[in-house]
């Protein structure tokens, strides 16, 4: 599975099709029966390759019918691994991989730098045309990408594809919180199961108050509203979360979330 790309683009789907639909905040995440599902089915899959046959489902789910999870380990510094697991056209990738597109691609440069998502534009690839339009050539037109950073220094990145239709402002706040889930969830489990450095490491002992705010979390409240609804301050919510975060090896709130999901630590 090493491969010289962290990340291709590509996909052949519709919009219109998913049916995860959110009407909670930007920041929540409803704990509904498809986050069960997956977790569970991650925590069963035997290897990395079963492991992302279910991320494909769901990310089908959602109303992709590509995706993407590039793996890139912080070691060996002269030439870091990386790994690479998709279900794109073999064509595609093999040009991706040929042209060198790997050095140019901005999808990879942006999730280098940070984590924050982003969304296949004409001007997003304005430097890179000639791997645009190749892209394009294969019916690659709608994407969405997330990069996941942990603290052992490893960088993950999932790719959400179609063609069709460019996602709409309304489809990116819907299902955003789902697409974020995902891409956590996706890089806390496939980053286990391809490098085995990430198998070790001692049990996550989070303490009461922290596992009851990441329930209300992963239930799709904000950090405001479990402060109401704890009688705590909302500074006091975020020290349990951040402490959560440290604990749990995660980036993030959501982060946070996902592994400890995983885990089995939200009961």
């Amino acid at each position: 599975m090493e491969i010289a790309a962290v990340l291709t683009l590509g996909s052949t789907g519709r919009r219109g099709r998913g049916v995860f639909n959110s009407n909670h905040s930007r920041e929540g995440l409803i704990m509904n029966a498809w986050i069960e599902e997956l977790s569970t089915g991650l925590l069963r899959s035997p290897d990395a390759d079963a492991a992302f046959a279910l991320v494909l489902s769901t990310a089908r789910k959602l109303g992709f019918d590509y995706c993407a999870y590039g793996l890139r380990l912080p070691l060996p510094v002269s030439k870091p691994r990386v790994f690479l697991l998709n279900n794109y056209p073999p064509e595609w990738v093999r040009q991706y991989e040929e042209a060198g597109y790997l050095a140019i691609d901005p999808t990879v440069l942006h999730g280098r730098r940070t984590q924050a998502p982003i969304v296949w534009t004409d001007s997003l690839f304005a430097n890179a045309r000639e791997m645009w339009d190749a892209a394009r050539s294969f019916g690659l037109t709608v994407g969405w990408a997330q990069s996941s950073f942990d603290a052992n220094g490893v960088v993950g990145m999932l790719t959400l594809a179609r063609s069709g239709q460019a996602m709409t402002e309304s489809e990116l706040r819907d299902g955003e919180p789902n697409m974020r889930y995902l891409v956590s969830a996706s890089h806390y489990a496939l980053s286990r199961a391809l490098s085995s450095d990430m198998q070790k490491g001692p049990a996550v002992l989070l303490t009461a108050r922290e596992t009851e705010i990441l329930k209300w979390l992963a239930d799709g409240m904000t950090s405001k509203e479990v402060s109401d609804l704890l009688h705590i301050s909302f500074d006091t919510v975020n020290f349990h979360v951040k402490n959560a975060i440290t604990k749990l090896g995660a980036a993030n709130k959501t982060g946070a979330v996902a592994r400890a999901i995983l885990l089995g630590l939200l009961g």
